[in-house]
């Protein structure tokens, strides 16, 4: 893979393009992206990309039902095989992201007066 070498706040530090990649394009599209980190994890299974944003930007991240997530994850598939790798994405979740589910409360019967005499 190639390398990408950026010198930023008098940090010498290196990325790989697929990490580029994704830290890219998460930037673009959150409210803070000086809050966007990244990190690269290579095994067996292939490279794993850790992605931190801020709290108040996960909506933006995951997207309608994943939307934005699963566009992601493809995309990062794409650069990965373009150097033959396997990468997977992992977006974790903040400290207190997302609270208990609520259960559902039902209000009660249903009145169905409304449809009751229709003929069909």
């Amino acid at each position: 893979m190639s390398t990408y070498c950026f010198d930023n706040s008098e940090i010498y530090y290196c990325m790989e393009a697929d990490q580029q990649f994704i830290e890219t394009v998460v930037k673009a599209i959150v409210n803070n992206p000086d809050k966007v980190k990244t990190s690269r994890i290579i095994d067996e299974r292939g490279v794993l990309i850790t992605l931190d944003v801020d709290p108040a930007d996960m909506g933006y991240v995951i997207g309608r039902s994943g939307q934005t997530a699963r566009s992601l994850r493809t995309l990062l598939k794409i650069v990965g095989a373009k150097h033959n790798a396997r990468v997977n994405l992992k977006i974790n979740e903040p400290e207190g992201g997302r609270g208990p589910r609520q259960p559902r409360m039902e209000n009660g019967p249903i009145d169905t007066s409304a449809v009751d005499n229709l003929e069909i």
